[in-house]
């Protein structure tokens, strides 16, 4: 009898979706009604690039590529409009060569609009990073490798027939760094609307704000004037963000109170930080993900005091060079090593 007994059909912790190309840049749909939908973008050293839409069947547990387009160049990020209401169109935007808004459809998706701000030279300077601001989705940050950040407003407009579109233009462009940006994030503080942060090769943290662009602010400056890659705000307190320094095997926290010195160093990695995701939902949670194969959940409410290890570990099949924490199911976050994709639940 014993072996006729149904057994209740557990949720898996791990899902797994293999992609036909290395993997670098991925993030989560932000939309309530496509829960586990990611966009994927190739690594493909040549022109000839691709961007899937993934989505996890949950009657098979399986991902399901739902389209493929082409992307010249491999797309530095991805991100989906955040829309956590699902009332603007349901757009997905890339950084690479331009920032281009792309409109997914259910079997196809295609261009709304290419972002250039430089259109009397046939030269076009790279874009590292940008990111997408949480309060107003018609505001878009660009960082590139010329020294400037650009900002952008984007203007879903009036619906004709039966389609919105999209247009853009530039609200302002600065330089913002000495040598090039590597990366941008708008911060929740005061208002979440204007304020925004930028790291880059000259080692600097600096924060802006779009009311004041005539000064600047350098939270912090890598003692080595090593290049720092990331920054990543925490999503809960906006007084704390975490970067990290190119080939680094530590994350540094700071604290936009005490500029220039680090409140914590999460330092477990025993190889170069690739990521770093705060948890949508806690102020005291971050996720570090590294070549070391290795993704690390640390708690940080003890700070100032040290913090030694992390709370969780998960060793990848590979080395870790992106991770993502969903803001709309926080339980799960997403991490691409060669050419899989991984979400896990935490």
């Amino acid at each position: 009898m014993s072996a006729s007994i149904a057994v209740p059909n557990k949720r898996k912790e791990i899902y797994k979706y293999e992609a036909p190309w290395t993997l670098y840049s991925m993030n989560w749909s932000v939309r309530p009604d496509k829960r586990f939908r990611l966009a994927v973008g190739s690594f493909v050293e040549e022109y000839n690039n691709k961007v899937q839409i993934v989505s996890l069947d949950e009657e098979t547990s399986d991902f399901v590529a739902r389209n493929t387009f082409d992307h010249p160049y491999p797309t530095t990020k991805i991100m989906w409009i955040p829309d956590s209401k699902g009332v603007f169109p349901d757009l997905v935007s890339t950084s690479g060569d331009y920032l281009r808004v792309w409109r997914v459809g259910d079997t196809e998706t295609r261009l709304e609009c290419l972002l250039n701000n430089n259109k009397n030279s046939d030269f076009c300077a790279p874009l590292t990073s940008f990111d997408w601001n949480e309060v107003d989705p018609n505001l878009l940050g660009t960082s590139s490798i010329d020294t400037t950040c650009t900002i952008w407003g984007l203007e879903t407009g009036q619906v004709l027939g039966r389609v919105n579109l999209v247009s853009g233009h530039v609200k302002t462009q600065l330089i913002a760094h000495d040598k090039e940006v590597y990366d941008i994030a708008f911060s929740r503080a005061g208002g979440g609307r204007d304020m925004f942060a930028s790291v880059g090769a000259d080692g600097s943290v600096r924060m802006f704000d779009l009311r004041h662009l005539e000064h600047s602010t350098i939270i912090y400056e890598d003692p080595q004037h090593h290049p720092l890659l990331r920054l990543a705000w925490n999503k809960q307190d906006p007084n704390y963000l975490a970067t990290m320094a190119m080939d680094g095997f530590e994350v540094i926290i700071l604290d936009v109170r005490v500029p220039c010195t680090p409140v914590a160093r999460l330092n477990n990695h025993r190889a170069c930080v690739n990521g770093i995701a705060w948890a949508p939902h806690s102020s005291c949670h971050i996720c570090t993900a590294a070549d070391d194969h290795q993704a690390l959940i640390w708690d940080i409410q003890q700070m100032p005091r040290a913090i030694e290890d992390p709370i969780l570990a998960y060793t990848a099949e590979g080395e870790i060079n992106q991770i993502q924490w969903s803001s709309t199911q926080p339980d799960w976050i997403a991490i691409c090593y060669n050419n899989c994709l991984e979400i896990l639940r935490v």
